[in-house]
């Protein structure tokens, strides 16, 4: 759990290596500007595999991005050859993407959100992750997230105090 735990905070650091203008564009890739985005995978891991502690977590940071049915990115692996910590991650990852606004579009529903999980559960996910994100009930999730934005509201407002 703790590596899982570890893996999420870092999934996306690789991202300091994309150039800003890709990060924030708020309309379509280019494919050259998808496969530089795609590279974020892997600039990740090789930021944070050398570290001992930090070992498990960076194969979640280089494995996020794989797909159930071996379609995703950087290695195409699939199934059981993606770590458990990355499946995990990928349903939290992609539920929490889909109920968060974005430069490109509105944030979904809940509702909608918990709905494409389920339509992509053995294609993008894996089918026993996906069952037992399910089995949770909306309130609890509605209760995590409005743990997540408080306290993601609180470090903001410790960031300019201590800019001031």
């Amino acid at each position: 759990m703790k590596q899982i735990e570890r893996g999420s905070y870092l999934h996306d650091i690789g991202k300091i290596g994309i150039p800003d203008a890709i990060l924030f564009k708020p309309a379509k890739l280019t494919e050259e500007e998808r496969r530089i985005m795609e590279s974020h995978a892997r600039i990740g891991y090789d930021l944070v595999g050398s570290i001992a502690f930090l070992s498990s977590a960076a194969q979640i940071a280089l494995t996020h991005q794989e797909r159930y049915d071996g379609t995703g990115y950087p290695q195409g692996l699939g199934g059981e050859e993606i770590p458990l910590g990355a499946r995990i991650f990928a349903v939290a990852d992609t539920l929490d993407a889909m109920t968060s606004d974005r430069p490109y579009r509105r944030a979904l529903s809940l509702e909608a959100a918990r709905e494409e999980i389920e339509r992509e559960s053995g294609r993008q996910f894996d089918p026993g992750v996906v069952k037992a994100f399910l089995s949770i009930p909306e309130e609890t999730l509605i209760a995590i997230r409005a743990g997540v934005e408080m306290r993601s509201n609180n470090l903001e407002n410790i960031e300019r105090r201590a800019e001031r």
